[in-house]
């Protein structure tokens, strides 16, 4: 893992010491699988988003989360691109799942900086408190709908399996 820096001047979060902080899996098609806790999210650029959103069941919600952009923690994972394909990064997909059965799925292009440059996180914080126990949260700022925020991450896929496709 790569040195905590500070970025857009948001400091790393201060790690808990009570309890022992949950896990996700970072698999699929990477050349670097991960066990990864939210304290291990602090080893790369931290990114704020204030967001706002509308939740069905209690409606209109606003937070501030902190975290690495979800590509960061991505691109270090080694995705399985072919270097000799055009654009072959743009068939892979990211699947989210929490530790509470929600799943969220993302395309690679929304991610990506040639494309929808989307600033998603796995947020180790939610409004300045550590989520070391209860987990990384995902966020996806550019979303009106809070459907796609994932809370307790356990597993993030990447999944390139559109290869096969004529």
């Amino acid at each position: 893992m790569r040195e905590v820096v500070a970025h857009e001047s948001v400091p790393p979060t201060v790690r808990t010491a009570a309890g022992p902080a949950t896990e996700l899996d970072l698999t699929g098609d990477v050349a670097h699988p991960a066990r990864l806790t939210v304290p291990d999210l602090h080893a790369w650029p931290q990114h704020a988003a204030q967001v706002a959103f509308e939740c069905n069941t209690s409606g209109s919600r606003q937070h501030r989360f902190t975290g690495p952009l979800l590509l960061d923690v991505l691109m270090d994972a080694g995705p399985a691109f072919d270097p000799a394909r055009r654009k072959d990064r743009l068939r892979f997909l990211v699947a989210v799942r929490g530790a509470d059965g929600h799943r969220a799925l993302l395309s690679w292009a929304e991610i990506d900086p040639d494309f929808g440059r989307a600033p998603v996180l796995p947020a180790a914080t939610f409004d300045d408190t550590p989520l070391d126990r209860a987990g990384a949260q995902l966020v996806v700022p550019q979303d009106r709908c809070g459907a796609r925020y994932i809370s307790g991450i356990e597993a993030i896929r990447v999944d390139g399996g559109y290869a096969a496709w004529p």
